[in-house]
């Protein structure tokens, strides 16, 4: 299991949640609610992880949760 902190914003003009993992090139979504937000964000990490030449390169600014199992 690895967990990942995400940068969680709420977008004026479109009411969406927008999240992205920092340091984690691609890794970025946005959601109408935390949740649906949480759950993108998951999808999209797990997308990333396939590929084998991932480098992260992260520097901590704020925090949310993301699990990855």
């Amino acid at each position: 299991m690895k967990t990942f902190t995400a940068i969680i914003e709420k977008d004026s003009d479109t009411n969406l949640y927008v999240g992205y993992i920092p340091g984690f090139p691609g890794a970025h979504s946005q959601g109408e609610t935390l949740d649906e937000l949480q759950e993108n964000l998951r999808e999209v990490i797990e997308m990333l992880l396939e590929d084998d030449n991932l480098v992260l390169e992260t520097e901590f600014i704020g925090t949310q949760q993301i699990v990855i199992r």
